[in-house]
């Protein structure tokens, strides 16, 4: 079942009283966290208004292989899909290129550490603006793709061959996570005269990574 499905069971109430279920932060199948849903129309337009304005604050935690030289740094690439520009056997696919939307992320080294596998580190992810999988294509712009990405990680086809036989132990000794190890974290803005803030804690799986587990 999809989250739009569960959504629509838990706000059947609302739903049959006129509500509106609007999903306005969206999230990478395989990302984990936080997804900001508003129950009627007027709130869904404020918060989309807030998001155009950038207003609205979003953080993730990514998991890169090896150390990024700097501790801050910010990447300013333009974003497309690869294939309106050149072939690609992906379709979501996304590519830097000068014709591309202009795409910012800013990024804060948390941890540098090691483990049997080589050098990771864990960062702390702002996108400035919101593209189809932003944070993902610039860390591996920036020579540190996160760890377990099938399309932007070590070889695209891992993708290609993870839809067609699943999980495997050939995939597993590539990739070293069953998905991308990008998480969201935590949200934030203002609508109206009240604060918001929401956050949600490092999953399992992203822990035990950190752990050298």
């Amino acid at each position: 079942m999809t989250l739009w499905h569960q959504l629509c069971q838990l706000l059947a109430f609302e739903i049959a009283n006129g509500g509106q279920v609007s999903v306005i932060t969206r999230l990478d199948r395989e990302t984990s966290g936080l997804v900001l849903v508003a129950k009627n129309r007027d709130t869904a337009r404020d918060l989309h208004t807030l998001i155009e304005k950038q207003k609205l604050t979003k953080q993730y935690l990514a998991i890169t292989w090896g150390w990024p030289t700097d501790d801050e740094f910010e990447v300013d690439q333009p974003l497309l899909r690869q294939g309106t520009v050149a072939p690609s056997k992906i379709w979501l696919k996304q590519a830097i290129h000068p014709s591309g939307y202009p795409s910012r992320t800013r990024f804060r080294i948390l941890n540098r550490f090691e483990n049997r596998h080589g050098q990771f580190a864990l960062l702390e992810c702002e996108p400035l603006t919101g593209r189809t999988h932003q944070i993902r294509v610039h860390l591996a712009f920036a020579g540190h793709p996160i760890v377990g990405d099938k399309i932007y990680g070590p070889n695209e086809n891992c993708y290609l061959e993870f839809i067609e036989t699943g999980w495997t132990p050939t995939l597993a000794a590539q990739l070293l996570l069953d998905r991308h190890a990008l998480h969201a974290e935590s949200l934030a803005f203002t609508l109206g005269s009240e604060e918001f803030r929401f956050d949600s804690p490092l999953p399992a799986d992203l822990q035990s990574f950190l752990a050298g587990q």
